[in-house]
């Protein structure tokens, strides 16, 4: 599938059917749960698919939960008429900020996943927006990310979604309703990617915050050597150093970075690096990590807008931000090897 189904498809037939599935989940739970539980007992791992069962039962429930919570508000707003009214995005956000913390407390519970900050952001002044720019590693982070985000720092998390992710009725609708924005899943978006940057940059005020994923995708070995020699093919010798330096990390792409930088000058920035899930940067990856029983480890760097360098700059700071994130990430890969070793 190319393309997500028309609006209409998603709203009169998906949605409701979600719903419908969800209750029949309910009404099967019994069954299904044993026949995971009985196929644990001839697959590696801990009680893998039975976990994993649990989860997407879980996740399914609360997902059907929150549709009915989202029409509900859908009707109490005029049939759509205040959604994008300054009360009803603020209930959106606090709803948001409720699935997200059920959703990311079963993970914990059911995969034994332990997320640990290393250290925590200076105290957000909310008066000014943020954006933030992470690392990007596994399927997972996303969530991890903007959980921290609103629920964690108290904040509205922007955030610019190829469109497929609209085949899940919770995102589609929720975020739909929110200043996000999706994206062609296929073709050259670059110049709509931009320009959705630009919009959702240049509309924050304090307490907003544009999250980004500057690497544009997961690591592996032949991406990052791909993205070097293009450096060099397009003569950029200096960038193509820093990027060859870095083993754990894509070169950022600059552009949507350092459009939403221009676009809101007064905006801090917040750099976010992870260790812990690069083991897990496909689907494949996460069946097999699963039970995770993984520790994640997060390290921010904030810089305010007033110690952004100039234009002409901005981009090798960006390489230098992502060179301090990438030794950041061996230290403890290191140290984790030597534990090991030891």
């Amino acid at each position: 599938m190319k393309k997500p189904p028309p609006y209409l498809v998603r709203r009169l037939i998906i949605d409701p059917l979600f719903v419908v599935g969800a209750v029949a989940a309910l009404t099967f739970l019994p069954l299904w749960l044993l026949v995971a539980a009985f196929a644990s007992r001839f697959l590696p791992g801990r009680w893998r698919p039975l976990r994993v069962a649990w989860f997407l039962f879980l996740y399914v429930a609360l997902e059907a939960v929150l549709l009915i919570a989202l029409f509900v508000l859908w009707i109490g707003s005029g049939f759509g008429w205040k959604l994008k009214s300054p009360r009803f995005q603020a209930i959106h956000y606090t709803v948001a900020g409720w699935w997200l913390r059920r959703v990311m407390g079963s993970a914990r519970r059911t995969f034994k996943l332990v997320i640990e900050p290393e250290n925590t952001a200076e105290a957000a002044d909310d008066d000014r927006p943020r954006l933030i720019f992470s690392r990007h590693a596994g399927p997972g982070d996303s969530f991890l990310l903007v959980d921290a985000v609103i629920n964690g720092g108290g904040r509205r998390p922007r955030i610019i979604l190829k469109d497929l992710l609209r085949l899940d009725p919770c995102v589609d609708v929720m975020l739909g309703r929110l200043p996000n924005r999706f994206i062609p899943s296929t073709g050259r978006a670059g110049t709509v990617v931009v320009d959705s940057i630009e919009e959702l940059s240049t509309t924050m005020v304090g307490g907003d915050a544009l999250v980004l994923f500057p690497e544009g995708g997961n690591f592996t070995p032949h991406r990052r050597q791909r993205a070097i020699e293009k450096l060099e093919e397009i003569g950029r010798p200096g960038l193509a150093a820093m990027a060859r330096d870095m083993d754990h990390l894509l070169p950022p792409k600059p552009t949507g970075a350092l459009t939403a930088i221009k676009a809101a000058p007064h905006a801090d920035i917040v750099f976010v690096g992870h260790v812990g899930l690069e083991a897990l940067s496909t689907t494949r990856d996460l069946w097999r990590g699963i039970p995770m029983d993984s520790h994640v480890i997060s390290r921010v760097w904030v810089v305010s807008a007033e110690d952004v360098p100039a234009p002409d700059e901005q981009e090798e700071w960006l390489y230098d931000q992502w060179g301090t994130i990438d030794d950041w990430i061996d230290g403890h890969l290191s140290s984790s090897e030597d534990e090991s070793n030891g």
